[in-house]
């Protein structure tokens, strides 16, 4: 493995509310060959959006072991602008919630041999915010 296209996104429905993830992994040719989405409890969006990164990263590892992920490069692709542009050192982390995920993010990306951070449109990240919505879906209650 050389380089891996991370596609995540969180959402949280209410600000903060039941919160989810959605994460695919896919080749430089753009196949997606594993999907992922877990329920998160009650989060903000951005926090959510975080945890989407986080979750890619530890199952990344997880799934094909230390030894790999050091040798692999990783593009996570977001359509939040705060996680990418946070990560990319363009903007602060004024959010005293957000300080924490950042700094378990920054840590994670050592344990690859490099992550890079790309901002994507909405609409480039739908399979991704399909598994969010499928998951927070799923939960068999009043959402709001």
């Amino acid at each position: 493995m050389k380089k891996i296209i991370i596609y995540v996104d969180g959402g949280a429905r209410g600000n903060p509310g039941p919160a989810a993830v959605g994460v695919l992994f896919c080749n430089e040719k753009k196949n997606c060959f594993k999907k992922f989405s877990e329920y998160l409890g009650k989060l903000t969006n951005n926090e959510a959006e975080y945890k989407a990164a986080i979750f890619a990263l530890k199952k990344f590892k997880a799934i094909f072991g230390k030894k790999l992920a050091k040798e692999t490069e990783i593009e996570i692709r977001s359509d939040s602008e705060l996680l990418v542009n946070q990560m990319n050192g363009k903007y602060k982390i004024l959010e005293k919630n957000l300080q924490s995920l950042f700094l378990e993010l920054w840590n994670l990306k050592l344990d690859f041999k490099k992550v890079k951070f790309k901002l994507i449109p909405r609409e480039k990240n739908k399979e991704a915010d399909k598994l969010v919505n499928q998951t927070l879906n799923s939960l068999g209650k009043p959402l709001f």
